[in-house]
């Protein structure tokens, strides 16, 4: 281990900030290790990307491929091209990919193809689901990954059912507890309920921002409705995503659920702020994939809008139930009485030390 092993961290969206944050800090400190943040660009936008850098203490990315949006080819094929070239140039020891956006199945494919290994961190999720593209991207880079970190036995059994060979596959946590547990601190010491004049368990908190359930006008007009009901009880907090605010105006919705009493809409929150929120809440109602996984530990009901789920582990041993536009009030009800368990093995904080004794054993970089 004398010289010293290029490891490149692929973030492209929010979630991947957050899981790359607490493996960076990790292996910032191995004199073995030059972690190295490649941001692919494929979601820029200033609140939702450099203030989660900021609130996770990671430096600005070393290397920008400036992708932007566009379709899923478009996306695709652009992060896969411009990262080919940074490949080529840099030749690093391991690229570690998270979750399970376009750029992930991009990089992978990228670097495969270049006989550069890959690891995938939160491998073995699935919903079962391939009219979710984000199921297709799961699917294809954990076929052709090299390691295949995972967060629960369930996307153990997953991987093995597709078979893929069981040395490939190693369990080690839950990487968005560590960014938790990391942040904690900095989270508590934030203002957001307080600026908000909030009272803690006394609100819920909502996010939205899945095409199925925020492109089509007749379920955001009925999700509308469901929470103008649900507010008139208990009051709720939208930080609203900018595909949902652009679809809420286009459907003339928005005036109507931004003037619902007991209903405040805010623009995207960083992490910080907007786990300051959660923190306080007494439920949350979401079609977000992290956010299961957050209630889970903090052992908060938690409401997903979404007829399967990835991380079937938070409703078995969480506090996470599926729902639909009609069901929602009858669902948060049943969820509010769910029994909290202990959460599930290895979400605790320590997946970062894990991976990177991980690393450190095997031959995930060469001369490792």
């Amino acid at each position: 281990m004398n010289q010293k092993k290029i490891i490149h961290l692929i973030a492209a969206a929010r979630p991947n900030f957050m899981k790359i944050a607490p493996l960076y800090h990790a292996l910032v400190k191995e004199k073995w290790a030059v972690p190295v943040i490649v941001h692919t660009g494929q979601h820029y936008d200033l609140n939702m990307s450099d203030a989660f850098f900021r609130d996770l203490n990671l430096p600005s990315p070393h290397i920008h491929l400036n992708v932007g949006s566009g379709t899923h080819a478009e996306q695709t094929g652009g992060v896969m091209i411009a990262y080919e070239k940074v490949l080529v140039e840099t030749r690093p020891d391991l690229v570690v990919v998270s979750g399970d956006v376009n750029s992930t199945v991009a990089c992978t494919l990228s670097a495969v193809k270049l006989g550069i290994k890959v690891a995938h961190l939160e491998a073995g999720l699935r919903s079962f689901d391939r009219t979710m593209p984000e199921e297709i991207n799961r699917i294809v880079t954990d076929s052709i990954a090299d390691y295949l970190w995972t967060p629960s036995p369930d996307a153990d059994e997953n991987l093995i059912h597709d078979g893929i060979a069981p040395e490939k596959i190693f369990m080690v946590g839950n990487i968005m507890i560590d960014s938790l547990v990391m942040m904690t601190p900095a989270i508590r010491m934030e203002t957001t309920r307080e600026d908000l004049g909030l009272v803690d368990k006394t609100y819920g908190v909502v996010t939205l921002h899945r095409p199925s359930n925020v492109d089509n006008p007749d379920v955001l007009f009925r999700l509308c409705q469901e929470l103008i009901k649900i507010a008139k009880q208990n009051p709720l907090i939208f930080p609203v995503h900018p595909r949902t605010a652009k679809n809420l105006r286009e459907f003339r919705l928005f005036d109507r659920i931004n003037d619902a009493p007991g209903i405040i809409l805010t623009d995207p929150l960083g992490y910080k702020a907007f786990m300051n929120l959660i923190f306080g809440c007494r439920f949350v109602i979401t079609d977000s994939g992290g956010i299961q996984e957050e209630t889970t530990y903090l052992k908060i009901p938690c409401l997903t809008l979404r007829p399967n789920t990835e991380r079937p582990v938070t409703i078995t041993q969480g506090t996470n139930k599926l729902s639909t536009p009609e069901s929602i009030e009858a669902d948060l009800e049943e969820v509010m009485k769910k029994d909290s368990k202990t959460p599930p093995l290895f979400w605790e904080g320590k997946t970062a030390e894990r991976v990177v004794e991980g690393i450190k054993k095997s031959n995930c970089s060469r001369g490792l």
